[in-house]
């Protein structure tokens, strides 16, 4: 099988070793930096470089770039891709982006299956691709009622190859509404966290706590308000749903109510220690 790797940044860039580690595939790239593709050729990452009109060549193509960058990439060579090939991504929102090129690439023969690795650093670009940064994780595939099941068999399929641990599907919207929570909100909440004015004065005061919630803070800004933007529903759902929650805790240290806040606190205990439970039976 010819893979093609369009963009060659932190998951592209992996994408691409992880294939030339662990499988016979042969991994072609395709990035606007040519210095990127020169060092995934020395790394043996890919096998050649592709360019646009090499796109009819690939079995399967991976298209790693921003959201909107990645419709925009998909809409310009729809009529590049070879038909009956499968064309997937790995953006961290789906709605939009199956909504956008599924059905274009469809009256053109060509599969599109949505995906989003869930795996990822607090550091991007080519330079930090690591052939094992999948072992273990979470694959998500959303596809839709049209979607061809062999196309979607087979991008699990390589996923799980690759070092992946599970294969999980959900549609476009679940997936959007999940990672509003998982995902989204947790990047904006510790990139709010740190803009405390005692954020400069925390060194010799800050352990394991303060690293785990400020660690997304480091974020690539010009993506990352991509994401929100297009996720702005469900995104917005989320902020509010933990406005309400900050709301009650402020109340009762402002009342000085112990009883309350011990409530409050128990409460949010006893919900972290149900999620460990189910997420220990899968």
């Amino acid at each position: 099988m010819k893979i093609g790797v369009v963009g060659l940044g932190l998951i592209g860039g992996s994408l691409c070793k992880a294939i030339s580690k662990n499988t016979a595939y042969q991994c072609y790239g395709l990035d606007r930096d040519a210095g990127v593709m020169e060092k995934a050729l020395c790394d043996n990452a890919i096998c050649a470089r592709l360019d646009a009109s090499g796109l009819c060549d690939m079995d399967l193509t991976f298209v790693c770039l921003h959201p909107t960058r990645t419709i925009d990439f998909i809409r310009a060579h729809a009529d590049a891709f070879q038909k009956g090939s499968i064309v997937s991504d790995v953006c961290g929102v789906k709605e939009a982006v199956v909504e956008a090129v599924s059905g274009l690439l469809a009256q053109r023969g060509v599969h599109f299956v949505g995906a989003h690795p869930m795996a990822g650093r607090e550091f991007s670009g080519y330079d930090f691709a690591l052939a094992t940064l999948f072992d273990g994780a979470s694959f998500l595939v959303t596809p839709v009622e049209e979607t061809c099941k062999e196309a979607v068999e087979t991008v699990g399929a390589l996923a799980l190859e690759l070092g992946f641990g599970r294969v999980v599907a959900a549609s476009p919207q679940k997936h959007d509404e999940v990672i509003a929570f998982t995902s989204q909100l947790a990047h904006v909440v510790s990139n709010a966290y740190v803009k405390s004015p005692r954020l400069l004065e925390q060194s010799g005061f800050s352990a394991g706590s303060f690293q785990d919630l400020t660690r997304v803070a480091k974020l690539d800004e010009a993506l990352w308000t991509d994401l929100f933007l297009l996720n702005r529903r469900a995104l917005l759902a989320e902020v509010d749903t933990i406005l309400l929650h900050l709301a009650q805790y402020r109340d009762a240290l402002a009342k000085q109510d112990g009883e309350r806040l011990r409530a409050l606190l128990r409460d949010g205990r006893i919900l972290k220690e149900k999620s460990l439970e189910i997420k220990n039976r899968t």
